[in-house]
Order: structure tokens, then sequence, then C-alpha cells
């Protein structure tokens, strides 16, 4: 499904034949693409590492021990529904059902998710909201690091480049940690900026203050890897293992929330700070 702001592509929501939904390619407000491309296309001049991290994406590593975060061998699938709305106009929106499925076909959960586009000066905004459902039994969401709401950025955005050269990206958080220290803390936001096409450019995700463990844990990497993710705090915290689990009771279900805001230059240009103090005062309460 193509998503256009004004006419110009900003990306598509990819949904068939797919381990999950995602977002390829996302747009950024110079026209550059902020994500990577493989391997979605190879264009021979990028890392051909973690095949399953598809520009943009929702998905855990242990939902009731199964693993649909990866595409390895005993890995369960996110499968698309069907769309509940689609509207174009000042806020474009893309609302659709989808079921979590392990290898053996069974579904263990099920889940509503929404995009929110907005038509914004000099940036690109929208919301992403998701309601999961266990089907048959409790849903636990396990303790590890990989996952959970996460974006694969441009190459050229990267801390470190291949063979450990230095890149000319960076990341701050809401407390101004910065750079490789993001790793595993607990903000409210985070923002991961670097060059595209000569200009910089970045993406900061806004975590809202009604989700489970508010602020959350950061698993943000320096080659490119920006996730939110709540659950992993034995690795990120050296907990006690297990200790991040969090489990959906059957009948029950949660919400997660994030806001995106795709920026021109630093975090400081673009007022990161700001932004997320008017998110929380508005519609993202």
């Amino acid at each position: 499904m193509r998503i256009e702001i004004g006419g110009k592509l900003f990306s598509e929501y990819v949904y068939e034949n797919t381990t999950r939904p995602f977002l390829y390619p996302l747009m950024g407000p110079t026209g550059a693409g902020m994500t990577r491309n493989w391997p979605m296309k190879d264009e021979g001049k990028e890392e051909h590492d973690h095949k399953h991290h598809k520009s943009w994406w929702f998905a855990h590593g242990a939902v009731n021990g199964v693993d649909f975060w990866s595409e390895e061998k005993g890995a369960g699938k996110t499968v698309h529904e069907g769309f509940v709305e689609v509207k174009s106009g000042d806020v474009g929106i893309i609302k659709s059902r989808n079921k979590l499925v392990t290898l053996e076909g069974k579904t263990i959960a099920t889940d509503v998710r929404t995009l929110k586009i907005y038509n914004v000066k000099d940036a690109d905004l929208f919301d992403f909201e998701i309601t999961i459902k266990p089907e048959g039994e409790d849903l636990v969401f396990g303790d590890t690091k990989e996952g959970t709401m996460a974006i694969r950025l441009a190459e050229t955005m990267r801390l470190t480049q291949p063979k450990n050269q230095k890149g000319e990206g960076h990341i701050v958080n809401s407390d101004g940690v910065k750079d490789g220290e993001t790793w595993g803390k607990h903000a409210k936001w985070v923002d991961y900026y670097g060059p595209v096409d000569g200009q910089t450019v970045g993406v900061a995700i806004f975590d809202n203050p009604k989700n489970p463990r508010y602020p959350t844990t950061w698993h943000v990497r320096d080659y490119g890897l920006f996730a939110a993710n709540p659950f992993g705090l034995h690795d990120f915290e050296k907990k006690p293992k297990d200790a991040g689990n969090m489990t959906v009771k059957l009948g029950e279900t949660v919400t997660f929330r994030f806001r995106f805001y795709i920026h021109k230059g630093t975090d400081t240009d673009a007022k990161v700070a700001e932004q997320f103090e008017e998110y929380i005062a508005g519609a993202g309460k």
C-alpha cells in the first residue's frame, strides 16, 4: 500500500509474502531514504547482516517462547488478516488486523495496529498504536533484548561503519545520554541522527506515558538498529533471568503507542525535546 504526503512517496506498507508487516522505504523531509535498503534491495554497498531488519517493524523475540523477531528456523510469523480502515486526508490512517502464528500454525495472539501519518511542515510525523490480545492462553512477552518497536536506519547514519571505522551518526536520549551509552537505558525518547545524501537528518522515537513500563528501555545500536524494548531487563540491566517478562492474561489486552518524528538536522536543530512535550500534552495522551 503506497503512502504519499503532498503527492510524494513517503513509504509503502508491505503486508503480503513477508514474515511480518513493515514500512519500506521510509522517506525523510529532504527526500532521502531514512532506512537501509537491504534485504529489500541489494545495491552492493550495504552490510548484509540481520536479514530480519526490514526497515521499520514491530516484533518481539520471545512471545510464549516463540521467536517473532528473527527469521531463523522455528521463528513465528505475523500474518496480515485484513484492513479495518484506510483513509486519506489531513491525517492518513491505515488500520489492520493481524495474528501471531507459530511454525506449527497455532495462533497465539491477534492484534489491531493503526498508523496515523500527518502532513507537517519541514518534517515527517506518524503515530503507531498496537493492541495485542492473547488467544487460547495467557501471553508472555519474554525477557530478551531482541525486540520490539524497531527501525534499521540508513547505513550512512551509523556511529560505526564496517571494519570498525568511525561513522558520522550520533544518538542522544531524553536524559542527555549519548551514543553507545544509550543502549539499555530507560528514556522517554531517543533521537538517532546522521548524514544521508550529504544532509544531516534524524529519527526520534517517542515513548508514550500510557505504555507499560514507561519510560522504556532501548535496544539502540551503533550500526543503525534502533528499537524501543521494555522487556529486555536481563540483558540491559543484568537483572535475573526472566525479570523483564510481562504477562497478558487471557481475556485482557495490552496496548503500545509510539510517535516517530523524522527531521532535518540534529536533535537540537529539530527541537526534539519540545516536540516530545507537545506529543504528551496533546494527542499522545
